[in-house]
């Protein structure tokens, strides 16, 4: 019989290795604009999205945005937002990705004050849509269209 891993990639699927830290959230690496960060995957959030601090390290262009963040125990986050990113997550890409910025230091106050690391942004459901996005949460994989 054939494993699910075994079925995905011979349907054109990439594989990305999650790694699941100790607030349980998986964590995933992706290259936004060529610089690698390290950011939660989050199936509820609708909208991906980076933190401000990391708007030059991400070399991402920030316009006024008249949308509101709420999640995390936050409600109206101010927000900007960004178009046309180079989006890569394993062998998977999207360049014209747009991206919400938001203020993310109660959620990686959050993961610091439970010994994880903190984190640039977070991959939402808007990637996992556009990738067609299978997750193997038994054995830590995301699936990705190529």
């Amino acid at each position: 019989m054939e494993t699910l891993q075994e079925f995905l990639l011979k349907k054109g699927y990439t594989k990305i290795k999650l790694h699941l830290t100790k607030t349980n959230h998986f964590e995933i690496k992706a290259t936004i604009n060529g610089k690698r960060g390290l950011f939660i995957l989050d199936t509820g959030a609708s909208s991906s999205c980076v933190g401000f601090e990391s708007v030059e390290t991400f070399k991402l262009t920030a316009e006024d945005s008249s949308i509101k963040a709420a999640g995390a125990g936050a409600i109206d986050m101010e927000t900007k937002m960004s178009k046309k990113n180079k989006v890569k997550i394993g062998k998977w890409r999207y360049n014209k990705m747009v991206l919400v910025l938001f203020n993310l230091t109660h959620v990686n106050t959050a993961l610091i004050n439970h010994n994880s690391k903190p984190v640039d942004g977070i991959i939402g459901a808007d990637i996992l849509k556009k990738g067609k996005a299978i997750i193997d949460y038994q054995k830590k994989y995301l699936y990705l269209k190529v």
